[in-house]
């Protein structure tokens, strides 16, 4: 069943960028063939990597306009019909009421109606990914009167999934894949337009880095470029 057959596409992610890395290629994909795709991004960026936001906060102001610049264009060239960036404090997000995150992401819901959201993976690297998954299965649970997508999806993103421990428990487990023959140039063009997130090789938020990861992802199931998956819930119709 695809995702159009079902409503809006809505990707909630915890920082700008991992849009891109987890699931642009299939977004951008979606998108060129008429789909309706939607971004919520939850923190701000940029000020986890001062100790002292305070003491730096006009620099951080100026660095997160460029942000939300890059993050705009890369919204465009993703082909989403909306985004938005919420102002929750990066890489804290588990100083912010876990309730106060789901009812964020509740309101996008109830607005958009999707049928298909993308998430984080839950054992990643990064805390705020984990923050991130937990909000989203409490806004977007099942409830009589409420609206639930139909599809629940997590990604994987360089730099955070294969950096966590892998035990058998956490470890991502994909599931679901999607050829994105289509959507492997936008996913990269997007990540390219994000200044302070894109990254020289062998980072893994180089170009190559994404480029290696699709093609293993495609070659496990036979084809050029493939974005990975889980799939945490289906709701189908008999």
């Amino acid at each position: 069943m695809k995702a159009s057959d079902q409503g809006p596409i809505l990707v909630v992610a915890a920082h700008p960028d991992d849009e891109v890395l987890g699931c642009g290629g299939t977004v951008g994909a979606a998108t060129s063939r008429g789909a309706e795709a939607h971004l919520l991004i939850l923190a701000n960026g940029i000020a986890a990597r001062y100790e002292d936001v305070k003491a730096h906060a006009e620099e951080i102001n100026a660095a997160q306009a460029a942000l939300r610049e890059d993050a705009a264009k890369a919204a465009k060239i993703l082909g989403f019909a909306s985004h938005a960036i919420l102002d929750f404090p990066d890489n804290r997000l588990d100083t912010v009421a876990r309730m106060g995150l789901a009812h964020a992401i509740d309101g996008v819901i109830e607005k958009i109606r999707p049928g298909t959201i993308y998430t984080h993976h839950p054992g990643d690297y990064n805390w705020d990914h984990t923050a991130c998954f937990d909000a989203v299965m409490m806004a977007a649970r099942p409830s009589p009167g409420e609206h639930a997508p139909a599809r629940l999806l997590t990604f994987e993103v360089l730099s955070s999934t294969e950096r966590a421990w892998q035990n058998a428990a956490d470890a991502f487990h994909p599931n679901v894949y999607v050829d994105i023959a289509r959507g492997i140039d936008k996913k990269k063009l997007a990540m390219k337009t994000y200044r302070s997130e894109h990254r020289d090789y062998p980072h893994p938020r180089s170009l190559e880095g994404i480029e290696y990861l699709a093609r293993k992802r495609g070659l496990e199931i036979g084809v050029e470029y493939a974005e990975a998956f889980h799939l945490v819930r289906e709701i189908a119709k008999a």
